[in-house]
């Protein structure tokens, strides 16, 4: 029996209508009117029966020498039993007509609630169903909307009230989203190109070597080194895809390091590549202790570095940095070389993006080290500025933030500066 009784309870729920937004809106509209207009009818009921109960009742008496509505002071004794009984009787028959009309007041004061209380839901569900109508919008266009339709949009009218905030706000999601999935298919697409490319060559050259029926050991030796050197570069590119993806994680513990002792360092390890491409260095340190991840800070500094070296002009130069400003440590590292167009400096920090890069800065770079700039900057909560030169060349300026700002609960991401 009790098995029975939980089923037939079961099923009883699942008959039941469900509860949704509109019919709570329609019955919280409907109870609140009941409230209201019980309220109103009781204190309505109470005054009225105040305003009868509460008016005196008047005897006339007339007679010869007597004013009409006048008692007489002391009038004789067999009139004063006369009139207490008349009295008594019409306050009887007084009373009973104010029951009969406070009841009459009662019941048709409950009619009318009753048919105002109908009434009232009917309305409540028509004016809840308007007012929810932008929400059914928004589902019904966001339940349509797939990855592979991210360009729609709600686009809501009407007043800008909260829904249309909401409307909006919805807009702004898929926007990002859209942006965010189209780098995110041009990353993969880019990155499938950038790792396919070692391994096809390395296939290429063992086959020619091995086809090669007057091989050598010279001729081997030198297709082994030149398939070991697309190995390197290709661990060279995992490696800076996992900083990638690194610097895109975000830091969860963040302790202050000295900027312009990894500076130095990562400056004089490249003091004779400096001399090789014959570009002068310039220094100038000052004190500058930012918060977050020393490593991740480093990879920041050397991948500046190394741009602004390889992206050079013979006997060109590179300025860099280092300081606080208001609180904030700042580093700047600053480049001759070819001009860079100044709408074109966005696309710098996008994966695998050169700007007439010539065959020997292909073979150099990645095309990932601004890329990995900007993650760790945002890992950072840095604000990361890029302007060009008159003459050619950029101007980097990276400002961390202070230890007060850099609590990994309130992570933003600073956008991306370019003058």
């Amino acid at each position: 029996m009790p098995a029975i009784a939980r089923l037939a309870g079961h099923g009883a729920r699942r008959r039941l209508p469900r509860r949704t937004v509109r019919l709570r809106m329609t019955l919280l509209y409907g109870g609140l009117f009941v409230l209201s207009g019980a309220a109103l009818l009781g204190v309505t009921y109470v005054l009225v029966h105040r305003a009868i109960a509460g008016q005196p009742l008047e005897l006339s008496v007339s007679g010869p020498g007597r004013e009409p509505g006048v008692i007489p002071a002391q009038p004789p004794r067999s009139r004063q039993d006369d009139l207490k009984t008349l009295s008594d009787q019409a306050q009887d028959a007084m009373a009973g007509q104010i029951a009969d009309v406070m009841h009459q007041l009662l019941v048709q004061s409950g009619i009318a609630l009753a048919l105002m209380l109908a009434v009232s839901i009917v309305l409540g569900w028509m004016v809840a169903g308007r007012m929810l109508r932008p929400l059914r919008t928004i589902t019904t266009t966001v339940q349509e909307i797939s990855a592979t339709s991210l360009h729609q949009r709600l686009a809501l009218d009407g007043p800008s009230d909260e829904l249309k905030e909401l409307g909006d706000t919805f807009d702004g999601l898929l926007s990002r989203l859209e942006t965010s999935f189209e780098a995110h298919r041009q990353f993969v697409a880019n990155a499938s190109h950038e790792l396919r490319t070692p391994l096809a060559r390395q296939r290429a050259l063992g086959q020619v070597a091995l086809s090669d029926p007057g091989a050598t050991v010279e001729s081997l030796r030198q297709a082994h080194e030149r398939i070991l050197a697309a190995g390197a570069r290709q661990e060279r590119l995992i490696e800076a895809l996992l900083m990638l993806a690194r610097g895109h994680a975000g830091i969860e513990v963040r302790r202050p390091f000295d900027l312009t002792g990894i500076v130095r360092e990562v400056v004089e390890a490249r003091a004779d590549e400096a001399d090789l491409r014959t570009v002068t260095v310039h220094t100038s340190y000052a004190t500058a202790v930012a918060p977050g991840h020393r490593p991740l800070a480093e990879r920041l500094v050397v991948n500046l570095v190394d741009n602004a070296l390889r992206h050079n002009s013979p006997h060109g130069e590179v300025r860099v940095t280092t300081g606080t400003v208001d609180g904030h440590a700042v580093l700047t590292v600053t480049n001759t070389g070819p001009p860079v167009p100044p709408e074109a400096v966005g696309r710098l920090f996008q994966p695998f993006q050169r700007l007439g890069a010539t065959r020997v800065a292909r073979t150099e770079g990645l095309g990932l080290g601004l890329s990995i700039v900007q993650a760790i900057a945002d890992a950072h909560d840095a604000g990361l500025t890029t302007s060009t030169r008159p003459g050619g060349g950029l101007s980097v300026t990276v400002t961390f933030p202070t230890t007060s700002d850099s609590a990994p609960a309130a992570r933003r991401r600073p956008p991306l500066s370019v003058h």
